[in-house]
């Protein structure tokens, strides 16, 4: 079945054949930051494993979908949307979306993939989340080290990077502190960018370039994910080699991205839904760390910024794009 191009869709789906059938139609939400368009595939995944999972289409369970465009004011706004239906399990696709689910119900279950669920106090703990939220954590500070250190290996001489923040998006301030603690094991200074619009993306790089930054790290959320081909772009003409947490970001044009496969986080975000709806409670179903991570490296790109990707590095690599 296509993915609807429009902020909400509807995909009903039955229990697997044999399965004892449920009473009614089982109601999971599924709210994501970003749009259609960039995180589709992501939703797929999730779909796919439900599917997996014995859910296939028909008329015992219903997935309600809402995407907010990358516009993250709109996400408490669509969790109330979706709380209003009656749902079984919300399924809440970054930290923001998870933090306006928190706060607009105690009562749901609530399937998370976020960045520091404990500090951004979405759970008690990891082993034993403590309330209705559990799923999984995207972020550790190996990720945001690791970052810093490939901009390092891809760029002879760096001193000076560029970091592209936003100070609205609660993880941003424990994404910076990682930096700062990394930065300076590398002995490199770091520049921040604050960004909170799009409007805010020509003034940035103009500070970037202004203040002799020779590399840049773009801290994920959805404004940055929605409008990457506008910083990809703004990167190349100020010729700023790039990191991102992302694989969309180097295959729209990127130079590199590191991070957690959310493929695999949304997999296993089906399988939390599934334990759910069986009879588990969110309270006691641990947050499980990322285990999986993804190196992609677009060697065209760093071939026109002037590069030459350290064989080390492709070594490394999950996919280089040619």
């Amino acid at each position: 079945m296509a993915l609807l191009g429009r902020a909400t869709a509807t995909t009903a789906w039955p229990v697997a054949v044999g399965a004892q059938e449920p009473a009614r139609v089982r109601r999971v939400g599924y709210i994501a930051g970003a749009d259609e368009a960039t995180m589709g595939h992501i939703f797929a995944a999730f779909r796919q494993r439900l599917t997996e999972l014995g859910y296939v289409e028909g008329r015992f369970i219903a997935l309600e979908v809402r995407w907010a465009e990358g516009r993250a004011e709109r996400l408490p706004g669509l969790v109330t949307e979706l709380i209003g239906l009656k749902l079984d399990v919300l399924v809440a696709g970054n930290s923001v979306a998870a933090i306006a689910a928190k706060n607009a119900t105690h009562t749901i279950p609530i399937v998370m993939v976020a960045a520091d669920p404990v500090g951004l106090g979405l759970v008690e703990n990891l082993a034993r989340p403590g309330g209705n939220v559990t799923g999984l954590s995207y972020f550790n500070e190996a990720m945001i080290a690791r970052r810093l250190q490939l901009l390092k290996e891809m760029t002879p001489g760096l001193a000076r990077i560029a970091v592209m923040k936003n100070s609205t998006v609660s993880i941003h301030a424990t994404f910076w502190r990682t930096a700062e603690v990394a930065a300076r094991t590398l002995g490199v200074s770091l520049q921040p960018l604050e960004v909170g619009r799009p409007e805010d993306f020509d003034a940035a790089f103009a500070a970037a370039t202004g203040g002799n930054a020779q590399a840049l790290i773009v801290f994920d959320d959805v404004l940055t994910i929605v409008h990457r081909p506008r910083i990809i772009a703004l990167a190349a003409a100020h010729r700023l080699p790039a990191v991102y947490g992302l694989r969309e970001f180097p295959k729209d044009g990127g130079l590199m991205s590191f991070g957690a496969s959310f493929v695999v986080l949304f997999r296993r975000a089906a399988t939390y839904v599934d334990k759910i709806l069986k009879g588990a409670k969110p309270a006691d179903l641990p947050v499980e760390q990322p285990t999986t991570f993804e190196l992609v490296i677009n060697s065209k790109t760093a071939n026109a910024l002037g590069l030459t990707v350290p064989p080390t590095l492709l070594a490394q690599a999950d996919e280089v794009i040619e």
